[in-house]
């Protein structure tokens, strides 16, 4: 394993790998650092070529020592399909979407589960616990239930109901809060604590970005989107945004990749897409902060990004400014129209998350930031099905046999 620490980016601590951490007592997110050295002498991006078509293929930058600690379901290797109809509807023919609803449990929060549990495994840890959105908890519980950890989710009432049965299914102790994620929040912490007495019992604290290492396993995105790519990255990369692991995951793997020499110097521009209904990195960015402050009465029909206080704030921000990135806001009118017109355009039934990324890409095209003639990602983060609300079926006509 070539992981050596792990690094605080807002105070510089050094923490040791080798044993469970939180966050820094500094409060902030930790981040996982490897001997790229010894890395860039082992492996090169043409041996990556006949290795398994997963997340894993990358397994000298991920955390992970021991194979027989790896718990997996096949995920990563996401297909970036092109869409050249809505493309050209928009102004953008070179527009791709790379497809997370395909993973195990049909989002892309299965690459974090699968190495964040992998890793847990590792270090002896045998209970998890976590508030959702939804589909980060079904993950976590599908994953946990395949290493033998047990998982104790807590899940707003107000999430896809698909993803609560998922939880049960995989026999997760579910609860569910009349509130929003940040409640959820507030409820697991007062879960954790209570347990920290019970000798075995211990709940091990894995909420967004609150363990190191479930955004090693969505920074694998970064990788996978420039390897599609012959190894070139692409102009712009739009991420549905709530708690940002996976766009402050890939701001990381161009950056491992860059000093690995496998890229260039050139980064795509990072965007942050959140709901009009809930933005506080819109708000942020735009004011010239380095923090967001809370959204007060947050809603979106994306309800996967619908976070009014995200944990990662810096580090979103950060990927952004260092990239020249910008963030975009969108309404949940717009976000649904794209959803279908892509839909009946592409044949591919997008997550609500995923659609407001066509939308941002579609004004940030109308509005010139986005040129004609680039290369351009949106990422749909989970499968369209999970959301049966989006698409309205009701008032079709029935026809007798």
């Amino acid at each position: 394993m070539y992981l050596t620490h792990l690094a605080c980016p807002r105070c510089g601590a050094r923490h040791d790998a080798h044993r469970p951490q939180n966050l820094c007592s500094c409060g902030s997110p930790l981040l996982a650092r490897y001997d790229l050295d010894a890395v860039r002498r082992a492996v090169r991006p043409d041996d990556l070529a006949g290795r398994p078509a997963d997340l894993w293929r990358y397994r000298e930058l991920l955390p992970v020592a021991d194979d027989a600690n790896v718990t997996t379901f096949g995920e990563g290797w996401t297909p970036m399909l092109p869409a050249p109809r809505y493309g050209e509807r928009i102004g953008v023919p070179g527009l791709l979407v790379k497809d997370e609803g395909l993973v195990p449990t049909g989002s892309f929060k299965a690459r974090g589960a699968a190495v964040g549990v992998s890793r847990a495994r590792e270090l002896g840890i045998r209970r998890v616990g976590m508030p959702t959105n939804g589909n980060a908890g079904a993950a976590w519980a599908t994953y946990a239930a395949r290493a033998g950890l047990r998982a104790t989710v807590a899940m707003p009432l107000g999430a896809p109901t698909i993803t609560r049965r998922e939880c049960v299914a995989a026999g997760a102790d579910l609860h569910l809060i009349d509130g929003l994620i940040s409640d959820a929040g507030r409820y697991v912490a007062r879960l954790i604590a209570e347990s920290a007495g019970s000798p075995g019992e211990g709940i091990f604290d894995v909420g967004t970005l609150r363990e190191p290492y479930r955004l090693e396993g969505k920074k694998t995105m970064g990788y996978e989107i420039v390897e599609q790519l012959g190894w070139q990255v692409p102009d712009v990369i739009l991420y549905p945004t709530g708690g940002g692991v996976g766009l402050i995951g890939i701001h990381k793997a161009l950056h491992e990749m860059r000093e690995l020499g496998w890229i260039g110097a050139t980064f795509p521009r990072l965007v942050a897409v959140q709901s009009t209904g809930c933005a506080p990195i819109v708000r942020a960015f735009g004011g010239g902060a380095t923090r967001a402050e809370p959204w007060a009465d947050a809603w979106t029909v994306a309800f996967g990004i619908n976070v009014p206080a995200p944990l990662g704030d810096e580090l979103i921000l950060d990927a952004l400014r260092d990239t020249s990135g910008t963030a975009v806001a969108v309404d949940d009118e717009a976000i649904l129209a794209d959803l279908r017109e892509f839909g009946a355009l592409e044949g591919l039934l997008l997550c609500p998350e995923g659609a407001a990324c066509l939308t941002a890409a579609r004004r940030l095209r109308a509005g010139g930031w986005i040129r004609a003639d680039e290369r351009v990602v949106v990422l749909n983060t989970g499968a369209g099905l999970k959301y049966p609300e989006t698409v309205d079926v009701d008032d079709l006509p029935v026809v007798a046999a």
